[in-house]
């Protein structure tokens, strides 16, 4: 068993935020090897966030973004549990981040539990006939149909849109990241968008 060096387990703590003893832990489980103790933290942290998503979260702050031109601003709304962690830098940075890709990606809403059911009956609709123009078979038009409705719901709803700074990363995974680092639940609550002449 190889000897986990100071200067590695202080790196892994800057690289993921999580604690030393925690840092140390995964460093030994995964022999030395930093990429392995950077999943091994990032598993046990979602486990984690996965816990606190029940905790209710009623501090947090409001962030503003204006996009230089101020011709299209953001204003979001972020819940935690204490006023401690709504003032640290971890919650302030994830608060701008998300407000800046509002302003980038325009999402319709949060989740996709709050698009009207009219509307995706409408989209479905749309869908069904585009694959029907493909001469595709019923069965393979409702598989090519449901394939773009979740599509849409990537293009469109905040949690499942790609991060516009990570796209290999969702806005629900850097949630749950950010939940994970911080220790508490975290919960984006409203959002709006304003864009001059709209």
């Amino acid at each position: 068993m190889a000897e986990i060096k100071a200067a590695l387990v202080k790196d892994l703590r800057e690289k993921s935020g999580a604690g030393m003893m925690d840092c140390k832990n995964a460093l030994t489980e995964s022999n030395g090897d930093f990429e392995k103790a950077m999943d091994i933290l990032r598993k046990k942290g979602i486990a984690k966030a996965a816990k606190r998503a029940d905790r209710e979260a009623k501090e947090g702050t409001i962030c503003s973004y204006i996009h230089p031109g101020s011709k299209l601003g953001v204003l979001v709304e972020v819940n935690c549990e204490t006023d401690f962690v709504a003032n640290t830098d971890d919650f302030q940075n994830f608060t701008k981040n998300i407000a800046m890709h509002i302003a980038a990606a325009s999402p319709l809403t949060i989740k996709r539990e709050e698009l009207d059911q009219k509307h995706l009956d409408k989209e479905m609709e749309i869908f069904k006939e585009q694959a029907k123009a493909t001469g595709k078979p019923d069965n393979i038009i409702e598989k090519i149909a449901q394939g773009r409705l979740e599509k849409y719901f990537a293009e469109v709803c905040l949690l499942e849109q790609a991060y516009v700074k990570d796209m290999d990363v969702t806005i629900q995974q850097l949630l749950t990241e950010t939940i994970a680092k911080v220790g508490e639940n975290i919960s984006i609550k409203r959002f709006a968008r304003f864009r001059i002449g709209e």
